[in-house]
């Protein structure tokens, strides 16, 4: 047996991710779906396969080249599209005399291939079309003999005494013979070529699967429903070995500031998360480029490895954005810290695991897994806390007639100082108390994906400057006493040094927190991050008014003038 697939669409309906990446490439646990088709084939006793190719055609012959197939596998390109039997036709140099298949290459199936084909070689009919029971793409009439007697054309089942309408899974094979009734290098489609069959007094014949798996991913909804019903019960046997998952339950978690989304899937009694980051829309499979899935994936597995508390990953897949990993529960520091108990115990546990994350996360930390910046550097803190913060703060949430460049020299400074007396390690970069999880009475660290080498001071200022719990200055300082003892046991540290350091990096997170919250609020519609902003502004007063009072004149301008911040921010909640 020989075989085609058919892969030169152009995927409309998955635009814009097939901008970008063919539809034959979009994958399921890292594996294209031509990938799959291919091993089929050759798992069902296929000995050649050619796969006709029009969009993104390179994108195709290179993730071929870089595969060892154990049968050949040709491409056949097309300068215009011709169609599914003008495909076949082309590809006439390619067949023998024996019977051949043709499948598309969209599908994802359990159907058994080698089947199918002894079926075809048991009848002495033309076309075999495997079809099946879908409600959705029902447009094939077959009779009670099983054979095809229209296609797309309801006015057969009276004519013919059709008694089902069935879909067709874009499997066929065919006998040699059937090249003669398809023209010559145009576009030709197989719904003529077997309605031409049919009037001719010939018949198609109906292979009717009934007990099987069939999705095809012809829409970004039954690609990740497909992606779901394959990755899901893989992924609990991961988490759970011999966990009988035959139903997965799938609720979704409230969001939080990103655009991820969250779910919470059960089955036999057991849980996994699932995080959604959507379908890549950059090139996949065949030019790889690192992304926030990317970074989310590496970066968490690479901590896990290392013994940072981080959930355990079980499975992904990054051109889908999907992710399944361990299951935390809904308790974070936030609702422990609201709960008023074992406050202090909590935070400083969390600095001690903080501290084993910069210190231990750092080594054998590969800098290309970051999809942001290697660093937390100059250019980070100028653009996106300081410029973030009078853009999205200050110009499009607090309405001021303000701009970047008033404030630049200032800004330039609070980099260096920021910078200065660093100790350097892994940074967690949003390491605040809705990012860190409390299951059985132990801290979890989440949202890591923006990790990069930087200074622990930043990390620790994230923690202790929190506007979602609040801390009192006085127990800020006590933590970072604490922090700073703790990580002298690991290195030599100068405490006035870091201490210098940690108050301009309480004042750099400060203005990236309140950028997020602005930019949450006005541009994302999430006005229950508003709540917060007050908390943060006077945060901010007093991260201030802890430097130089030579430091900063307009910034610090700025914020008195505007006299009461929280009556101020009330007004702009009721615009």
């Amino acid at each position: 047996m020989k075989a085609m697939i058919l892969a030169a669409g152009l995927g409309t309906r998955l635009l814009p991710f097939t901008e970008s990446t063919p539809k034959p490439l979009f994958t399921i646990s890292g594996r294209p779906l031509l990938d799959v088709i291919i091993h089929s084939l050759q798992s069902a006793g296929c000995k050649a396969v050619i796969i006709n190719t029009h969009h993104l055609y390179k994108n195709i012959d290179s993730f071929l080249a870089s595969q060892h197939y154990t049968i050949p596998v040709y491409t056949l390109y097309e300068p215009m599209i011709l169609g599914t039997a003008g495909a076949i036709k082309n590809a006439a140099d390619f067949w023998d005399t024996q019977p051949f298949m043709v499948i598309n290459s969209d599908i994802v199936t359990d159907i058994d291939l080698r089947k199918v084909y002894a079926f075809h070689l048991n009848h002495n009919h033309h076309a075999t079309l495997v079809l099946h029971d879908c409600a959705e793409f029902n447009n094939v009439w077959v009779d009670k003999n099983d054979f095809i007697t229209g296609i797309r054309d309801q006015g057969k089942e009276a004519k013919h005494g059709s008694t089902r309408k069935l879909a067709f899974t874009g499997i066929q094979v065919l006998d040699p013979e059937i090249l003669e009734l398809i023209p010559d290098r145009i576009f030709s489609d197989s719904v003529g070529v077997y309605r031409k069959l049919i009037s001719s007094g010939k018949k198609v014949k109906a292979y009717i699967s009934k007990k099987y798996y069939w999705k095809d991913i012809g829409t970004p909804e039954r690609y990740k429903e497909t992606v779901f019903d394959k990755m899901a019960p893989q992924a609990f046997k991961q988490a759970f070995p011999g966990c009988l998952c035959k139903k997965i339950e799938c609720s979704k978690l409230k969001g939080d500031g990103s655009d991820r989304t969250w779910y919470r899937l059960t089955a036999a009694g057991q849980s996994i998360i699932m995080v959604d980051h959507g379908i890549r829309k950059e090139p996949g499979i065949s030019e790889p480029g690192i992304s926030e899935i990317d970074s989310f994936v590496l970066i968490g597995r690479h901590l896990y490895d290392k013994g940072i508390s981080v959930p355990g990953i079980y499975l992904y897949d990054t051109f889908s954005g999907i992710v399944f990993l361990e299951d935390l529960g809904d308790v974070n520091l936030q609702a422990v810290v609201k709960a008023g108990k074992k406050i202090l115990s909590y935070y400083k546990s969390i600095i001690k695991l903080l501290i084993k994350m910069s210190v231990s996360g750092v080594k054998q930390f590969d800098r290309s897994w970051t999809y942001q910046t290697p660093y937390y550097d100059k250019e980070v803190i100028l653009e996106n806390e300081c410029r973030y913060f009078v853009d999205a703060f200050l110009r499009r949430y607090l309405k001021l007639n303000i701009c970047y460049n008033d404030f630049k020299d200032e800004f330039i400074l609070l980099t260096d100082k920021a910078l200065e007396f660093s100790v350097n390690g892994f940074m967690h970069r949003d390491f605040q108390s809705r990012n860190i999880m409390i299951k059985d009475g132990k801290p979890y660290f989440i949202d890591f994906q923006s990790g990069r080498m930087g200074p622990i001071q930043y990390d620790l200022a994230s923690l202790l400057i929190d506007p979602y719990v609040a801390l009192s200055c006085h127990v800020q300082d006590q933590l970072l006493d604490y922090c700073i003892d703790k990580l002298s046991s690991y290195i030599h540290i100068d405490k006035k040094k870091f201490c210098l350091c940690y108050k301009y990096c309480a004042i750099t997170r400060n203005l990236q927190i309140l950028g997020a919250f602005g930019y949450l609020s006005r541009v994302k519609g999430k006005t229950y991050f508003e709540q917060f902003i007050p908390a943060a502004t006077e945060s901010l007063k007093y991260n201030l008014s802890a430097v130089e009072d030579t430091q900063f004149p307009r910034l610090k301008s700025v914020i008195s003038k505007v006299k009461d911040f929280n009556q101020e921010i009330t007004k702009v909640r009721k615009s």
